[in-house]
């Protein structure tokens, strides 16, 4: 079935241009691999939106970074101290994570980013990604991730941190860590917490050949837990934080702690490792000249 997928995933580095354009609209809607560019938008319009609803004890975060909620600097830094806020408001229980963004979720990292910066930015930038997993990961908070949209790569990393996922029921919409069509690796703790998620040979299946998986496909490997139709999605996610804050919150955040421990132990002790790692692959000349053709690919594409 994975290799089945593969051969009707066609979302080659040509084929991953699609999102970027006005006629996405038509066929499956695939954003980059690990990477997302977005042109750089000098508003200083808030990039993450919260609604806290203090007689639920729930919270709802809308990822609103146009065009397509790519994981910026920026953006990230907001979402952590978004995310950071809530923890520390012992009234708040659940969070929610959605989409204001037609059609995306998140398209992952901000080629941006990584295309002609300086090493120690570059670092700056890893550090923010491993933050924004481990704030996740690692919360006290029951999470929902309501996935209204596509979500490839990062945007699928920053699902899979959460408890419980529920994807808007479109075949247009496609989910997965497909770093290694643009020739990227996964870090190791990517690998496992989509090891953690669908086990280890799915996962060794899907990151080698770098699918994404529809939602049909998504929900039987176990990547999503329930499909919706698209206009019930965030409904359903308040349906389902309901029940999960039947559940008395001492036992079931020390349950979560010790079943993600494990795996957040092992970023802890090897992040500067990890960050210099990251930087040495992506300032390499072949890399930088790999993604400078990427953008070209995507100006000639928006021309």
């Amino acid at each position: 079935m994975a290799l089945r997928a593969a051969l009707r995933n066609k979302c080659v580095l040509s084929g991953l241009l699609s999102l970027r354009s006005s006629s996405s609209s038509h066929g499956r809607v695939c954003a980059s691999p690990v990477l997302a560019a977005q042109r750089r938008n000098n508003s200083t319009s808030p990039k993450i939106d919260v609604e806290f609803d203090q007689s639920t004890g729930v919270a709802v975060m809308r990822l609103q970074s146009p065009p397509v909620n790519s994981l910026s600097l920026e953006f990230l830094t907001e979402l952590c101290i978004g995310v950071e806020k809530l923890e520390m408001d012992k009234s708040c229980r659940g969070l929610i994570i959605t989409s204001s963004q037609p059609k995306v979720f998140s398209a992952g990292l901000d080629i941006m980013e990584m295309y002609g910066r300086s090493p120690e930015r570059c670092g700056e930038f890893w550090r923010a990604v491993q933050e924004m997993w481990l704030k996740l990961y690692g919360s006290n908070m029951i999470t929902v991730a309501a996935i209204n949209g596509s979500s490839p790569a990062g945007g699928c990393l920053m699902s899979m941190t959460c408890d419980y996922r529920i994807m808007a029921d479109n075949p247009r919409y496609s989910i997965g860590l497909n770093e290694t069509q643009l020739g990227i690796v996964a870090p190791f703790w990517f690998m496992d917490t989509m090891k953690n998620t669908l086990g280890h040979r799915t996962t060794e299946v899907a990151l080698q050949l770098g699918l994404l998986y529809n939602p049909s496909e998504a929900l039987k490997i176990g990547l999503v837990d329930q499909l919706v139709p698209e206009d019930q999605i965030l409904t359903t996610a308040k349906q389902t934080m309901t029940k999960w804050l039947a559940i008395p919150d001492h036992a079931r955040a020390i349950t979560k702690s010790m079943m993600r421990k494990p795996t957040i132990d092992k970023l802890t002790s090897n992040r500067d490792a990890d960050i210099k790692h990251f930087v040495n692959f992506i300032t390499k000349d072949s890399i930088q000249k790999s993604l400078g053709m990427y953008m070209e690919m995507l100006k000639k594409r928006r021309g």
